[in-house]
């Protein structure tokens, strides 16, 4: 699965989500439309508590990295 992440570089507001992927994309598009709706930052999404089972998904939810990693580059790009 990739989950490409854009956020506005001055506040960290969410602004697009890509999900490429087989099973499970449609839960993590599910989270990214929730998050974007509600006005989410990328910081904020790191603190997200989704559901998990070992069988299902992994400890690490891949909308979850994509907004760690998106929550830092903004807080690179703010110097």
């Amino acid at each position: 699965m990739t989950v490409k992440m854009l956020a506005e570089r001055r506040t960290g507001r969410l602004l697009g989500v890509q999900i490429v992927g087989r099973e499970g994309a449609g839960k993590r598009v599910d989270i990214a439309a929730v998050a974007l709706t509600a006005g989410m930052t990328a910081e904020q999404m790191t603190t997200l508590d989704l559901g998990y089972a070992p069988p299902f998904s992994p400890v690490w939810d891949p909308v979850l990295v994509a907004a760690r990693k998106a929550a830092a580059k903004v807080r690179d790009a703010r110097g």
